[in-house]
């Protein structure tokens, strides 16, 4: 039985969740951030002013995933809500119950911050994911779809400066 533990990771592990963020993007066959990326995420998440916390799932003494959070807000329940930026166990550690330690943790967090609500998206065709989380009774949103600008449409977009 793997001893697995959960916790905020520290800036003297800042290569070491690197090393998983880029495992997420290898997973999900997308480019890894580049150096100024990294630096960006890793000055975002330990730097003086936090964007993001992130969280490590040890297993047996060893990193084996992550988790990058942050708060949105929710008007209408007038509550914060814990959005899941990154999840992620590396494959050959799944099974073990480490992806499961680091989605309670987090459940447990959005508690006790006092979220009216915990979200994130999934890859629709990461249907492993999917059933993990149905598994613990998130259920997919029918009646919203994420929208998004991209860095070169905010920099394209005519008429914001005057």
């Amino acid at each position: 039985m793997a001893r697995i533990e959960v916790r905020r990771a520290r800036p003297d592990e800042a290569e070491t969740l690197l090393e998983l963020i880029r495992g997420l993007a290898e997973y999900e066959k997308l480019a890894p951030p580049d150096e100024d990326a990294q630096a960006r995420l890793i000055r975002d998440i330990f730097g003086e002013r936090p964007r993001l916390e992130a969280f490590l799932v040890i297993v047996d003494g060893r990193a084996g995933g992550y988790a990058l959070t942050l708060e949105t807000y929710s008007s209408f329940l007038a509550l914060p809500t814990l959005y899941l930026e990154d999840i992620f166990v590396l494959p050959e550690l799944r099974g073990c119950g480490a992806g499961k330690a680091l989605f309670r943790a987090l459940v447990r967090e959005a508690r006790d911050r006092g979220c009216g609500r915990m979200e994130w998206v999934v890859l629709d065709w990461n249907q492993p994911a999917i059933d993990f989380y149905a598994r613990h009774g998130a259920r997919p949103l029918k009646d919203w779809i994420t929208m998004r600008l991209t860095r070169e449409q905010l920099e394209s977009m005519e008429g914001l400066d005057g």
